[in-house]
């Protein structure tokens, strides 16, 4: 091939490159314009299906009271334990104390008697001073006190020590009257628990599966695991957890708790004794004086002060005893003048025997004389007393 042959192929080549570049610049022009006037797509995102998924079967409610809590602790990283602060730490505060240190939560005790050596047998720690005590920061403020010390123990603790939502927490027979303590003394920011474990030392020493543990959540803020936390104890143990308002426990408790106590103390002035032949219902009167005299006179005379439903459970129990008199009493006089008429229907002038005074029981097994069929003389005798 020539030389001017090979230089117009070459100029070819390069003048076909150019247009078919400025076709494709072109091309691309237009289809960017073109692409500039179509609306741009609208991006949503995939949407998934909704569904139920079973991933635990049926758990009845204490098993699911403790799915809650856990799950509520994951979730927002609260302490898995709590620290517990029982003030009052005799029988019945060493008697909840044990189950929360086997539980794995941390005690602190404070009692005006020096309880350390028994504070410490159960894993607990003693405080005597009680700023020392609420200088710990304890979650749960715990009154395990009496009845009638309950309001001065209260106004003795410096509660300016505690953080907010400090959750305090009463274990009184009574409930209104802790309640209204609480409220009066006690600033908004803290929470209030009133309960009653409806069980003791006694009654709940070999288990707590199925005794009754009565609370009402009064006031609780806005971070209330404390509370659940403190409520998972006793249904971990196996309680039968009852949510009653305080004025309800106080109305049931006055014809339950206030009668047994009552009863209770009235056999123990009988000085009941077992014997030989004692019956099921005999030593069940003597299981229920040995259990209500073990408790304190204070505890007693605290369900009848501070419930005011007491006094009237008190009037209608006399009023009971007065009308079973009557009832007794009046079967006597029935028979006694059925007597009277069959001796005037028989011609006989005799009167029938005066009924006299109940001899005092001295240890003979009855109350009145033992039955003999008197003589005519000593029917028409007069009685000398």
């Amino acid at each position: 091939m020539s030389n001017a042959n090979l230089q117009f192929n070459l100029t070819a080549v390069t003048a076909t490159s150019k247009s078919r570049s400025t076709l494709f610049s072109s091309s691309g022009d237009h289809l960017n314009r073109f692409c500039t006037c179509l609306p741009k797509p609208v991006l949503r995102p995939q949407r998934r299906r909704l569904g139920i998924r079973a991933t635990e079967g049926w758990q009845p409610p204490q098993e699911r009271n403790k799915l809650q809590v856990a799950a509520l602790n994951n979730v927002l990283h609260y302490p898995s334990k709590l620290k517990i602060a029982v003030v009052g730490f005799g029988n019945f505060g060493q008697f909840l104390a044990k189950a929360f240190v086997r539980q794995g939560h941390t005690v602190l005790a404070h009692s005006r008697t020096d309880y350390s050596s028994e504070a410490h047998s159960i894993g607990a720690s003693f405080f005597s001073d009680p700023h020392d005590l609420c200088e710990q920061h304890p979650d749960v403020i715990l009154l395990c006190t009496s009845i009638i010390s309950t309001e001065p123990v209260l106004r003795s603790l410096p509660i300016q020590r505690l953080k907010r939502n400090t959750l305090f927490v009463d274990v009184l027979s009574v409930k209104e009257f802790p309640k209204n303590i609480f409220l009066q003394l006690l600033p908004p920011h803290f929470d209030i628990l009133c309960t009653h474990p409806m069980f003791g030392p006694e009654s709940g020493k070999d288990s707590w599966n199925g005794l009754p543990f009565v609370f009402d959540k009064v006031r609780i803020g806005n971070e209330g695991w404390r509370a659940e936390k403190f409520l998972d104890i006793f249904s971990t143990e196996g309680c039968r957890m009852v949510e009653m308002k305080c004025s309800e426990h106080d109305r049931h408790a006055a014809g339950s708790q206030f009668i047994t106590h009552t009863m209770g103390r009235v056999l123990e002035k009988l000085q009941l004794e077992t014997t030989p032949i004692n019956t099921k219902g005999y030593e069940t009167l003597l299981n229920l004086v040995e259990n209500t005299a073990s408790d304190s006179f204070d505890l007693y005379y605290g369900l009848f002060m501070y419930n005011k439903n007491a006094m009237e459970q008190l009037e209608r129990l006399d009023l009971a005893f007065e009308a079973l008199k009557n009832e007794l009493f009046g079967h006597l006089h029935d028979k006694l003048r059925k007597q009277l008429f069959l001796m005037k229907r028989e011609g006989s002038m005799e009167r029938p025997p005066k009924l006299s005074k109940l001899p005092p029981n001295k240890g003979k097994g009855y109350a009145l004389p033992p039955p003999s069929p008197p003589s005519n003389s000593e029917i028409l005798q007069p009685q000398n007393h």
